[in-house]
C-alpha cells in the first residue's frame, strides 16, 4: 500500500510539473512563435560574468553580453567589442580598438573604461570570484598579485587609453589569449550602472544591461525560467533570426521528451533508454563535449588522503559500463582526465593521442589489491564514505552504477549518494563538506592546462584538496617559466603531469560527455562548442 500510494503521489507530482510547464511555454508560443524554447537540466545560478561558473550560466550570460571576440557562424574567434586589435611584435601587448556603434541597451556606449571596470572587478580579493584565476591564465600582468591582494587592482595590466582603445599588456606571450576574450568572466560591466543597482546586480531584468544579441525579460535566480527578448539596439542585430530565448529548467529527461513532443521545447537533452529510442529520429544528435565528468576525491577526509583507498575507488568501477549501459548518448568511457579534440601538439597531433587513454584502468585485482594496502595503513576493516552529485537523472543513474560498482568490487566500502541541487553541490565541494564529489569541468581554452590548472595548490577550484610540489613546479614552468616558449618540451611536460596526477589519484575520471539532444527540424544554426560556452544561440533559425 506504502508503495502504490508513493506511485500515485509520484504521478500526480509529474503531472503537475507538466502542466505547469505546458502553460508556460504556451504563454511564450502565443506571444512569439520565433522564440526558441531550449531545457536545461539544471537552473542559472547567476547572470553575473563575474561570478558565473557554470556552463548554463554562462550560455545564458553569452546570449546578453559580448567580450572582445566572440564565434562566428563557422565557429572562428572573430572581433565583437572590438572592432580591430595590433599585437606587438613579443606578443605582450595588445591594443584593441572598440567599435563606436556598440551600446548597452540603456544606451549608454560600450567604452575601453567597461572592460577596465569588469576585469579589476573580477581580480579584486573583495568580490572573491572564483574565475579570477582566468586573467592570471591569460596572462594579464600582474594578475596573480591582484587576486591575492598583494597589489591594487589598479595594477592590473589593463587600461583604457581613451573611451575606445583598450591596452592589455601580458607577463609573456599567451597563445590562446585571444579565444579567452570570448569567454564570459572577461565581458564588460558599466560601472555608473553596476553602482546603481546597489548590490542586487543581475539578479532580476531591473539589474541588468546587455551589450549583445538579446536582452532580459524574465529571470529570477535559480527559477524554472529565464527569458530573453531580441536586442533591437544590438549593434548586429541584422544577423539575429530569433525574436527571443527561453530556457526552461526540466530536471527529468521523461518530462522533458514529452514537452518536445508536445512542442513545448525546441531543444531537449535525452539520456538512457531514450537515447535508443530516439537515435533513429532525423531530429536526434549526439554532440561531443569537452566536458569530463569524474570522481573528485576529498583529500581533508583522512581516509581519503590515503593514495592507495583513492586509487582502489578509481580502479574498481568500469567505464565502459557507465558510458554504454548506463549513459547510451555518445559519451566515451575515460581513463584519463585531459579530453580528446581539445588541444593538439606542435606536429598537430591530438593530445590524447600522445598521451594515451588509459592512464587509469578499471581493474578489480588491481583495485583490491590498493584496498588491502590501505585497510593495513590506516587500521580499518571497513569505509563509508558518502558521494556527493547533483540531483540529476543522468547524474543519479551514474552514481547508482558507481555505488553499485564500487561496493561489488571493493568488500569493506560502503558508498552512500547524496543528492543535492547543483548549486548546493559546488557550494558543499568548495568548502571540503564532502567525502566524494561526482563533478565535471569544461574546458574554457584550447590548452591542457584548462585541466591542469584545478590541481595546483592554491587553486580555487582544487576541490580534491590535492597537493604536489613537483606538479606545482611543473605548471608554473610550463606557464611562466622556460618552457613557455620551447612547444615540444611544454607539450611533453604537460603530459607528465597528468600522469602524475593520476598515479596519485588526485581525481578518479569516469567518461568524456557527449549530449544526446533533439533539435526541431524548423530550428537550425546552434552552436554547439567543446571548449568556452558549451552553446551560442546568436544565429539560431527557427523557421
Amino acid at each position: 500500500m506504502v508503495s502504490n500510494g508513493k506511485k500515485i503521489v509520484q504521478m500526480f507530482v509529474a503531472l503537475a510539473l507538466f502542466l505547469s510547464i505546458l502553460a508556460s511555454a504556451t504563454n511564450v508560443s502565443a506571444q512569439d512563435e520565433n522564440v526558441l524554447r531550449v531545457q536545461t537540466e539544471v537552473e542559472i545560478a547567476t547572470l553575473d560574468p563575474n561570478i558565473a561558473t557554470d556552463g548554463t550560466s554562462m550560455e545564458a550570460i553569452a546570449a546578453l553580453q559580448e567580450g572582445l571576440m566572440t564565434r562566428n557562424q563557422e565557429g572562428e574567434f572573430v572581433e565583437a567589442a572590438a572592432e580591430s586589435y595590433e599585437v606587438s611584435e613579443d606578443g605582450t601587448v595588445y591594443t584593441f580598438k572598440l567599435r563606436e556603434d556598440a551600446v548597452w541597451s540603456n544606451g549608454t556606449a560600450v567604452t575601453a573604461h567597461d572592460f577596465v571596470f569588469g576585469w579589476q572587478r573580477l581580480a579584486d580579493p573583495a568580490t572573491a570570484a572564483e574565475y579570477s584565476f582566468i586573467l592570471d591564465t591569460a596572462g594579464v600582468k600582474n594578475a596573480a598579485k591582484v587576486t591575492a591582494g598583494e597589489v591594487d587592482k589598479s595594477e592590473l595590466g589593463v587600461v583604457a587609453v581613451d573611451d575606445y582603445t583598450l591596452e592589455v599588456t601580458l607577463e609573456i606571450a599567451t597563445p590562446y589569449f585571444l579565444s579567452l576574450m570570448a569567454f564570459s568572466p572577461l565581458f564588460p560591466i558599466n560601472e555608473a550602472f553596476y553602482e546603481s543597482t546597489d548590490g542586487q546586480f543581475a539578479t532580476s531584468p531591473e539589474t541588468i544591461i546587455s551589450n549583445g544579441a538579446f536582452v532580459l525579460t524574465g529571470y529570477t535566480p535559480a527559477g524554472a525560467t529565464t527569458d530573453l527578448t531580441k536586442n533591437p539596439d544590438y549593434y548586429d542585430v541584422d544577423s539575429v533570426s530569433l525574436d527571443g530565448l527561453r530556457f526552461q529548467v526540466i530536471k527529468d529527461s521523461q518530462q522533458a521528451v514529452l514537452a518536445y513532443q508536445t512542442d513545448q521545447l525546441d531543444v531537449t537533452n535525452i539520456s538512457g533508454e531514450q537515447v535508443t529510442l530516439f537515435s533513429a529520429d532525423p531530429e536526434f544528435r549526439s554532440v561531443e563535449q569537452g566536458y569530463m565528468w569524474f570522481i573528485s576525491p576529498n583529500q581533508l577526509n583522512e581516509n581519503i588522503a590515503n593514495t592507495d583507498l583513492r586509487l582502489a575507488i578509481g580502479k574498481a568501477y568500469d567505464r565502459e559500463v557507465i558510458s554504454n549501459n548506463v549513459l547510451k548518448d555518445g559519451s566515451l568511457p575515460a581513463a584519463y582526465f585531459i579530453p580528446q579534440l581539445l588541444a593538439d601538439g606542435p606536429d598537430g597531433t591530438d593530445y590524447r593521442d600522445v598521451a594515451g587513454r588509459d592512464l587509469m584502468s578499471s581493474n578489480a585485482e588491481e583495485a583490491q589489491a590498493h584496498l588491502e594496502a590501505a585497510k593495513e595503513a590506516l587500521g580499518t576493516d571497513s569505509f563509508t564514505l558518502s558521494l556527493l552529485i547533483e540531483d540529476t537523472e543522468a547524474s543519479i543513474n551514474v552514481a547508482q552504477s558507481l555505488e553499485a560498482q564500487i561496493e561489488a568490487t571493493l568488500p569493506g566500502v560502503d558508498i552512500q549518494i547524496e543528492q543535492t541541487p547543483k548549486k548546493n553541490r559546488l557550494d558543499r565541494m568548495r568548502e571540503g563538506d564532502f567525502d566524494l564529489g561526482l563533478t565535471r569541468w569544461g574546458p574554457d581554452y584550447a590548452d591542457p592546462t584548462t585541466y591542469l590548472q584545478l590541481l595546483i595548490t592554491d587553486s580555487s577550484y582544487n576541490d580534491a584538496r590535492y597537493s604536489n610540489e613537483q606538479f606545482d613546479a611543473d605548471y608554473a614552468a610550463i606557464q611562466t617559466g622556460d618552457l613557455v616558449l620551447d612547444p615540444e618540451a611544454r607539450f611533453a611536460k604537460m603530459i607528465e603531469m597528468e600522469k602524475l596526477a593520476l598515479s596519485e589519484g588526485a581525481v578518479l575520471p569516469v567518461y568524456q560527455a557527449a549530449s544526446a539532444v533533439l533539435v526541431k527540424a524548423n530550428v537550425d544554426q546552434i552552436g554547439f562548442y567543446t571548449t568556452g560556452t558549451p552553446r551560442i544561440f546568436k544565429y539560431a533559425v527557427k523557421q
